[in-house]
């Protein structure tokens, strides 16, 4: 099983990039029980991450967005994933214990700009027994001066929630790039199953299929 790696300029663009490597070379197989098109181990390069990218703002769904904006900013728990943990609990609060993550993050770069290990988990293993978040962990460097974030995830769904979590994870990049005072600099997200589930397969097509003839009709009026 070899790996596969996505290269975009964008967020936006590596959600679509990725998307339709799923769709086009993906595999047939289940997730939770339910069918998915899968693509196994995955890497994505974004080189310039922005939390206001204009095609993730364009196409992606309005409510998708400002769910997973409140599960990356509220802390508390979700309903809709059992009632675990959100994810603001989890970074800022890690197992209830006051844990600020993304705060030690900025502390640990700025004592220590070549550090290699200002890596935080959202993965709280003594209550995680049912769900395991899909973005389990966060990795902050700085080889080029840059804030780099490199992140691993057990799942991606491409065709709901996974343009939400870019959008998230580079909102969090900004936030640390700010805190230490340094650019942004790419997002690496490293995937072991990225997915689009089969009611959503039909319409990532069409979306796909709109999105590269509105392309082609920008370029043509630009030439």
């Amino acid at each position: 099983m070899g790996t596969t790696v996505v290269e975009a300029p964008t967020l936006g663009a590596g959600w679509l990039a990725l998307t339709r490597r799923i769709l086009e070379d993906g595999v047939d197989a289940r997730y939770d029980g339910e069918p998915v098109r899968e693509l196994p181990l995955v890497t994505l390069v974004v080189a310039s991450p922005r939390s206001d990218d204009a095609v993730v703002a364009d196409l992606g769904d309005p409510e998708w967005l400002a769910w997973m904006r409140d599960n990356f900013t509220a802390e508390g728990t979700v309903d809709e994933l059992g009632g675990t943990a959100s994810y603001a609990s989890r970074l800022f609060d890690y197992a209830g214990s006051g844990l600020d993550q993304i705060a030690w993050v900025v502390e640990r770069l700025r004592s220590d700009p070549e550090s290699r290990s200002a890596t935080v988990t959202t993965f709280q293993p003594l209550t995680d027994t049912s769900y395991i978040p899909c973005v389990s962990m966060l990795d902050f460097w700085r080889p080029d001066g840059a804030v780099e974030l490199v992140v691993y995830a057990h799942s991606l769904d491409l065709g709901k929630k996974a343009y939400g979590n870019l959008v998230e994870l580079a909102r969090l990049q900004e936030r640390v790039s700010a805190g230490v005072g340094a650019p942004v600099g790419r997002l690496v997200l490293h995937v072991k199953s990225a997915h689009v589930y089969e009611p959503e397969q039909a319409p990532m097509a069409r979306l796909l299929e709109s999105s590269a003839r509105a392309g082609g009709a920008a370029a043509a009026r630009r030439a």
